[in-house]
């Protein structure tokens, strides 16, 4: 699958088969990761694979949002390790890496036949307890993964955009 046919046909699925998403599938999805570009190349991404009952019963304390999801990727990044905008505001470049990891993630997943959901609504202070990060770890992003069941569909406002002069401005500013 090219990458415009995944972006194209990925939806965020609410709705997953009960199967397990095998090690070797997960592996293909985190080796996107490694591909991801990021600010200096410093890959301050650290991630953590959630796909046994123990760690998605913690997922479930920190969010309602897993919809059953057989797996989860937690995607954090390790504030020492990023890169900083030091000569101008000093702003890190964590979260738009983790960013980028996991679109990249995502992408990968919906090529592998994976559907994924973004969650972002989540108690990061859950997160940290339940996960015991340290404290250089910020979590940014849960990207819950299994196979869609079949009648996952994507939901009413998914095919929604606004017009492309409200969004893009060529010269403009």
């Amino acid at each position: 699958m090219d990458v415009f046919t995944a972006m194209k046909e990925r939806f965020s699925v609410r709705k997953f088969e009960e199967r397990r998403v095998p090690r070797e599938e997960i592996g293909r999805v985190l080796q996107a990761a490694l591909l991801a570009p990021t600010a200096k190349n410093l890959q301050p991404q650290r991630i953590l694979v959630l796909d046994e009952a123990p760690s998605l019963e913690k997922l479930d304390r920190c969010t309602k949002c897993r919809f059953g999801a057989p797996a989860a990727l937690l995607v954090c990044y390790d504030k020492d390790a990023c890169w900083k905008r030091d000569r101008f505001d000093g702003k890190p470049s964590g979260e738009v890496d983790a960013a980028i990891v996991t679109t990249q993630m995502m992408l990968a997943a919906q090529a592998l036949g994976l559907g994924t959901t973004w969650v972002m609504h989540f108690d990061p202070a859950a997160v940290r307890r339940e996960f015991c990060l340290p404290a250089a770890l910020e979590p940014v992003a849960l990207l819950i993964m299994g196979y869609p069941a079949p009648d996952a569909q994507p939901s009413p406002m998914h095919a929604q955009c606004a017009p492309e002069e409200q969004l893009i401005f060529y010269n403009r500013f």
